[in-house]
């Protein structure tokens, strides 16, 4: 037992399992590229707790301050919950990163992953590096899961998004669709997800006719 499954059990004796939407107190979540931590602080304020998180950042710390004017308050608010927060993890070799190659989850978590635009969404060549970072989060993710576990990615399924594939690339990865549900924003309180890149990177953008597509390993 590590020492994340240890804090959950204490955890579970003194509070009784808390939802939001479809994550548990009770489950072991691994957050993967955050933008403002926003995010995770609506999860952990849901939980009453974050001790059963994890939640990553491709950035530096000091990146994160000056692109989101939001951060610093949402890593308080992490840090107080009990909150494992971690900067700089690629998404292609996170199940290599020294605090997560012993680590299995039960849902892994990556909302509306995005590369930095070059180009308009409906390039080609922009469409391609979006599907080499989901592709490359999928494998690592893959390798990450307990045995019931999930991987959720959140994401717009209107052109030109919906030429990404997600399904046909997390099939690729081993994995399985298990369903795909609607994304709501307000199911979330006080999540504000990114545009992430550029001089706009502290603005949100629209998440209508968006879902979440879950996942789990293709066992046959």
């Amino acid at each position: 037992m590590d020492g994340l499954e240890r804090q959950m059990e204490v955890l579970s004796i003194k509070n009784k399992e808390k939802w939001i939407k479809h994550y548990s107190s009770s489950q072991k979540i691994l957050l993967v590229g955050e933008g403002d931590f926003s995010f995770a602080a609506c999860m952990g304020k849901a939980f009453g707790s974050a001790v059963n998180m994890v939640a990553t950042s491709l950035y530096s710390k000091e990146t994160m301050m000056l692109k989101y004017s939001k951060a610093a308050t949402n890593l308080r608010e992490l840090e107080d919950l009990g909150c494992l927060v971690m900067h700089e993890v690629d998404a292609h070799t996170m199940s290599k990163h020294p605090l997560l190659n012993q680590k299995l989850f039960d849902r892994i978590v990556f909302n509306f992953p995005a590369t930095a635009l070059k180009r308009s969404e409906s390039n080609i060549r922009q469409i391609e590096k979006h599907q080499r970072l989901v592709k490359g989060f999928l494998g690592s993710a893959h390798d990450m899961l307990e045995v019931n576990g999930e991987i959720h990615v959140t994401h717009k399924t209107t052109e030109p998004y919906s030429k990404w594939e997600i399904e046909r690339l997390a099939e690729d990865a081993g994995l399985r669709l298990v369903e795909k549900v609607r994304f709501k924003k307000a199911d979330y309180p006080g999540f504000s997800n990114k545009r992430g890149s550029g001089p706009r990177a502290d603005q949100t953008f629209s998440a209508g006719n968006s879902c979440t597509f879950k996942f789990s390993r293709n066992i046959t």
